[in-house]
């Protein structure tokens, strides 16, 4: 069974309405915590909670808000990452479309803890409805003075704002996120300073995902114990998870950190179709190294992956069956970072040229007998080398395409040498 928390109200008609909402104890966790709890219980109880970051890297929630300065002159900023850019992942659009008024409450309570008094939500241009529906339910929590000046008579101010992308990739990294929203390129920041101390406008920033967000009001209400329950000592609660590809079922599924790679697949997407084998899976959207048949005995929360040899990510599940050659999978691997890279450093813009350019050619019958090596060499001369993380990103699927299925794709360049 589904362990459901943040997807439990899903099914309501209009809860993105704020009635409904308010119907289903909506905003009772900004009560409690502005009105009960001084803000820096707010953040220890989070840290308590193992809240670890939705949208890729998975470092913890209590901790990052922790490192934002608390006495400065200078204002302070809440910027929500629902630029949602990873191919395969669509979980924060289910969380934006059908329960906005979630993602705001999650707002304002992390925004109450960090002393934050302007916020705004960066979201993928794509995203016209979802962005519409946001912006209501913003005007609804105004009307009810959820948002604003003085909510709930203690003093506190917030303002929150949608901004709206132009679907770049890049922008879904924080620091080319804030050069974004400021109006420039959406070229990545050298790193430090980080955004916690020098952010948007060169000012204290805190960047959390949708999905992190979401999961604040449930840690207020029920306790970080609660929380950890549901997941695992070191990453607690569910995790949202975006199944996709040879799967009778695929969808979202909102499971316990640390539920098998096998049971998402098998168990809740229902296995592949008749007469196919599963071949590879992607655990957590593109930029995640691939895993074969035989490794998916994992658990899925970020230390288990990464010990695994893969990133858990964005929790986007590709499931690819034995049908599907793995070249087509590296097409549009190399094809997709070739086309995303913002092109500021040499690896990453050339690399990644490169390595299209040699896929192509090989999709094409045109293979060399050292190309599966050199995508490995290119690959390895990108990773670690870039100023942001999308030249890892770029690399790291390439790799473990190019080692795990080697035998494969020179078999498909057999004769072309």
């Amino acid at each position: 069974m589904e362990t459901k928390v943040l997807t439990k109200d899903f099914g309501l008609d209009h809860l993105y309405r704020i009635g409904v909402y308010l119907e289903q104890g909506g905003y009772r966790a900004v009560k409690k915590a502005l009105t009960e709890w001084k803000p820096e219980q707010v953040i220890d109880e989070v840290k308590k909670a193992s809240l670890r970051g939705r949208g890729g890297a998975g470092f913890p929630a209590g901790l990052k808000w922790s490192f934002v300065p608390q006495k400065t002159d200078k204002p302070k900023y809440l910027c929500v990452n629902a630029d949602e850019g990873e191919p395969g992942t669509f979980k924060d659009r289910s969380i934006m479309a059908h329960d906005p008024h979630l993602l705001i409450e999650g707002i304002i309570i992390a925004a109450y803890a960090v002393g934050i008094h302007t916020a705004y939500i960066y979201i993928r241009g794509e995203y016209e409805l979802i962005a519409r529906r946001l912006e209501g339910a913003i005007g609804e929590a105004y009307a009810k003075g959820y948002l604003g000046k003085n909510i709930l008579g203690i003093g506190f101010d917030l303002e929150l704002y949608v901004h709206r992308g132009a679907g770049a990739y890049i922008c879904g990294e924080e620091t080319g996120l804030l050069e974004s929203l400021e109006g420039k390129r959406g070229n990545p920041r050298l790193k430090p300073p980080f955004p916690a101390s020098v952010g948007l406008f060169q000012s204290p920033t805190v960047i959390n995902n949708v999905e992190t967000l979401a999961n604040v009001p449930f840690i207020i209400l029920n306790g970080a114990g609660w929380f950890l329950e549901r997941g695992s000592p070191k990453d607690g609660g569910t995790r949202i998870f975006g199944v996709s590809g040879a799967v009778n079922k695929p969808g979202i599924y909102e499971l316990p950190v640390g539920t098998s790679l096998r049971e998402i697949i098998f168990t809740h997407a229902g296995g592949l179709k008749p007469g196919r084998a599963l071949k590879a899976v992607i655990p957590g959207g593109m930029s995640c190294p691939i895993f074969k048949a035989d490794e998916v005995d994992v658990k899925m929360d970020c230390d288990c992956v990464a010990a695994a040899g893969s990133m858990l990510g964005s929790g986007a599940v590709i499931v690819i069956d034995d049908r599907t050659p793995i070249l087509d999978v590296l097409s549009k691997v190399a094809k997709f970072y070739a086309h995303e890279s913002c092109g500021q450093c040499t690896p990453c813009r050339l690399g990644t040229s490169w390595i299209h350019k040699i896929v192509k050619r090989m999709a094409a019958g045109k293979g060399r007998a050292d190309d599966v090596e050199t995508l490995v060499r290119l690959s390895t001369n990108i990773k670690g080398r870039t100023l942001c993380p999308l030249g890892d990103a770029a690399a790291l699927p390439v790799l473990a395409i190019a080692r795990k299925f080697k035998a494969e794709l020179e078999n498909t360049m057999k004769g072309n040498a």
